[in-house]
This record gives C-alpha cells, structure tokens and sequence, in this order.
C-alpha cells in the first residue's frame, strides 16, 4: 500500500474543498434575483473562471439543480427549487396552522407533497375526523398520474417535461378507475388547468377521493400541491368539490409561507 504524507493528504482536501467552494458559490449566484443568468455573469458573480463555472453548472444541469436553454442561460433547476421548499418545511411556522385550519373547515384529511423526481412524497399530514384513516402517510410517494396532487403538478410542468414523467412512469393501473390512457390523462390535464384543481376519483385507491390544488415557487413552477381527502362513503364527488375555494385559499396561503421560510 502506497504510504500517503500528510501533504499529500492536505492536497487532496484542499482541492475537494476548493472544488466544493466553487460550487456553492455558483450555486448562491444561480439563485440570486432576476434569473436566469448568463454564464459571464455567474462568473463574474461567484468570482469563478469561466472554464470551470460552465464545466459545473454542467454537472449541475445533469443533476437536476440546474437547467439551461442551450444558448448560455442558466436558471434554477427543479431538485434545487424541491430542496428550498423542504426546507422551508422544516421551519413550518404558520404552515402546520394554515394545514389544520384548512382540516377544520372541511372536516377533511388534507395532505401536503412536494414533488420528487416522477412522483410526489408527502410532507405533512392532518387527518380528518373521521374514524376511517386513508393508506397515505408522511414520507410515502404519490404517483402523478393517479393522484390529484400528482395531476395538479402534471397539469401545470411544460408539456415536454410532463409527457417525459409520464413515460418514466408509466400510467399502472392502480384501481380499475385510474387513468392509463395518455390521451385520457392528457384530455383529464386540460380540465385540471381550466378548473384550478385536480380530483382523483377513486384513482389511487378504492373509496378514496381527494381534490388537489397545485403549489408554486416564486417563479411560477409547480413544485408540490396541496389536497383534501375523503371516503367515497361519507363524502360525495360534489362535496369534495364544494371545497375548493377554500382549498386553492389555502394553497396560496401555503406558497406564501413555503417562498418567506425560504
């Protein structure tokens, strides 16, 4: 075994170290206000060569935290935007109060996701009433196509980055009511956008039925949603529905809180 000094250990550290400070300073540069920015202006910004700031915002277009339009613009990317409202989650001041706000008005479990990867997890949970608990929990992951939740980010990404989670995901049936037609879905979309909200019919799960309101960042980007749960045996398709002024209210309450925790 090679017998590495402690120079040559500090070396290596120092160029992680190096490497990793970089980074964070592009990073803090691609997020600042007026987005997105030019490659000279990320730079100039974080005090980074050209060379090695295009050869990071690479890697970090790659993996998710950035994206560019190919002609040397570079804004905030979907894993970076996702990580600011986890966190924002983290400090819930007013959220969790909005969250059972909400579940006494209606008297409905409401449920907060935010989007990872092709699917939703969900973050928080308040649970309604009723003695009948849903399959749901904090941490579990909510499929786009099935879920109102899911359909209200779907109906709100660019077409090109929904029909590519779609086809990621596929359209499993997971009840005999869920959508597995991409037309359907696509048809099912369109009504989302035009009503403000989406409803899962027994889609995800027998007697189940819930009513999603989608959740932006500040720049517009649907990065989670916001929904009302019910059994199909106590609560109507119609009742559920009735909620949603007070639902879409409540989600814009909820982006407001995520956009100042973060």
């Amino acid at each position: 075994m090679r017998n590495e000094g402690p120079g040559r250990r500090a070396v290596r550290s120092s160029s992680s170290g190096g490497a990793l400070d970089k980074t964070l300073r592009i990073t803090e540069a691609l997020t600042a206000f007026g987005g997105p920015h030019r490659l000279a202006a990320l730079s100039a910004a974080s005090g980074v060569p050209k060379s090695s700031t295009y050869r990071i915002l690479a890697s970090l277009v790659e993996q998710g935290y950035a994206v560019t339009d190919g002609h040397g613009s570079y804004g905030v990317g979907l894993r970076l935007r996702t990580l600011a409202a986890r966190i924002s989650t983290d400090r819930p001041e007013g959220i969790v109060e909005l969250l059972e706000f909400l579940q006494k008005c209606t008297g409905q479990a409401v449920q907060l996701a935010l989007r990872s990867g092709d699917a939703l997890t969900c973050i928080r949970k308040i649970e309604s009433d009723q003695p009948f608990r849903t399959a749901s929990r904090v941490g579990a992951r909510i499929p786009a196509h099935a879920t109102a939740a899911g359909k209200a980010v779907l109906a709100h990404l660019p077409p090109a980055e929904a029909e590519e989670i779609v086809r990621a995901a596929g359209l499993p049936a997971l009840t005999p009511r869920t959508l597995t037609d991409p037309d359907a879905l696509t048809a099912e979309l369109d009504r989302v956008r035009t009503r403000g909200y989406a409803v899962d019919d027994e889609e995800n799960q027998a007697s189940v039925r819930c009513v999603g309101a989608p959740l932006f960042d500040r720049d517009g980007v649907p990065v989670g949603a916001l929904s009302l749960t019910g059994v199909t045996f106590l609560t109507t398709r119609e009742e559920l529905e009735r909620f949603s002024p007070a639902l879409l209210q409540a989600a814009r309450g909820v982006e407001r809180l995520l956009r100042l925790g973060g």
